[in-house]
């Protein structure tokens, strides 16, 4: 029998939780898996010590002013490619046959429409690149016969219990994200105002970049990926739920019209969906282990509080709405985090800013790049402003 055919990946956003478990997930399937070029924003240290690691001759650095404290660190013959002109490059490499997206926030939104345009295959953990831009990202692929891999733990979930429904869509009856919680799920609403970024950092079950903890801890990142379903898998946002499950052990779930329910399990390891996305459609060992259901005390569900938590009704609305209103959604939540970071905004803040910038906006339509770019421009100077003023 002749020895599996690797996948030549590229990995955007390498130094990042996603990319660090990529690059460990390709350690381990190193007979299916090789890893061909490698990006990061500005971590050289760590990207250069990848590139020698995994022996790579092509990296893109997004931010160009290290090129020289970066070249003096590779090993010689490495190629570098700079700023997003460099990403774009990358990602459009003919040694490649998938390119992972794992860059927060969206810079990725460029490089992955590279990627799509020169017929590579995407794994996207950015779910930016769906919320901004998920009607020009579904077209391209569409247009060019490439698949979407979700490598988010939910998507891949929901992907792995559609994987081979004939029936497709009108099988489906609704999409149930299920949610950790985050660390303020049972903490009063009055006190929400006065917890610290540190604790909202200490995310329950999953260790994460500090946006995306954020996230969940406002439950925007379980909005945001109600949005990205709804264009990865052609269902609409009234079939789309969530459900919190504090254990995260159930990942997300399926419930099809005839009243069933599938289900897709696996312990909290970032690991478990990448090795999917990157091995899809085979299923190989690669060294992880399934949940023991005999040392499990107890897996548990409750409703999300929308009315303590308004993510969720906001990324509705967005995701009801389309056009530019999710990709306002998006840009004024990065803002709004960052200052939340920065002491400027309470946590609630968050959720005030994001509301008032998407009541101030005109939706136009989403056809065009550089209509998503133009109302992303706009939703940050607006956010900007909301949170200057309530400093």
């Amino acid at each position: 029998m002749s020895p599996p055919r690797k996948r030549r990946v590229v990995l955007l956003g390498s130094t990042g939780s996603i990319g660090c478990s990529t690059l460990r997930v390709a350690r381990k399937l190193a007979d299916r898996i090789e890893i061909v070029g490698l990006a990061a924003a500005g971590s050289i240290e760590q990207l250069a010590q990848q590139a020698r690691d995994t022996g790579v001759r092509q990296v893109a650095l997004f931010d160009a002013t290290k090129e020289a404290a970066l070249r003096a660190l590779l090993p010689p013959g490495v190629q570098v490619h700079l700023g997003a002109e460099g990403l774009a490059r990358l990602a459009t490499l003919a040694a490649a046959d998938i390119v992972l997206v794992a860059i927060v926030g969206t810079a990725g939104l460029h490089p992955a429409l590279a990627a799509i345009e020169a017929g590579k295959d995407l794994a996207i953990a950015s779910k930016e690149i769906l919320v901004m831009a998920g009607e020009l990202i579904t077209a391209a692929a569409a247009r060019h016969g490439v698949k979407l891999l979700p490598v988010d733990s939910e998507h891949n979930a929901i992907f792995q219990c559609l994987d081979g429904h004939r029936g497709g869509q009108d099988e489906v009856a609704r999409l149930i994200l299920t949610a950790s919680g985050g660390p303020f799920r049972t903490l009063p609403a009055a006190e929400l105002a006065r917890v610290t970024p540190a604790q909202a950092l200490q995310h329950p079950t999953w260790d994460m970049g500090p946006k995306i903890s954020i996230d969940s801890a406002t439950l925007f990142n379980k909005g945001l990926e109600m949005i990205e379903a709804r264009w990865l898998f052609g269902i609409g946002m009234e079939r789309i739920d969530v459900l919190v499950h504090p254990q995260s052990i159930i990942h997300s779930m399926v419930e099809f019209r005839d009243g069933s329910l599938l289900a897709q399990l696996s312990r909290t390891d970032m690991c478990f969906p990448i090795q999917y996305a990157l091995t899809w459609p085979e299923r190989v060992a690669g060294g992880l282990r399934a949940p023991d259901f005999a040392t499990l005390a107890k897996l548990e569900f409750e409703a999300p509080r929308d009315d303590v938590f308004p993510a969720l009704g906001l990324a509705r609305r967005a995701g009801l709405r389309g056009g530019t209103l999710p990709a306002v959604l998006n840009a004024a939540n990065e803002v709004a985090v960052a200052a939340f970071r920065a002491g400027q905004l309470p946590l609630p803040g968050i959720w005030a800013c994001v509301a008032a910038v998407m009541d101030a906006h005109e939706v136009q339509p989403s056809s065009s790049l550089a209509a998503v770019v133009a109302a992303d421009h706009w939703a940050r100077e607006s956010a900007s402003a909301f949170c200057h003023n309530s400093a």
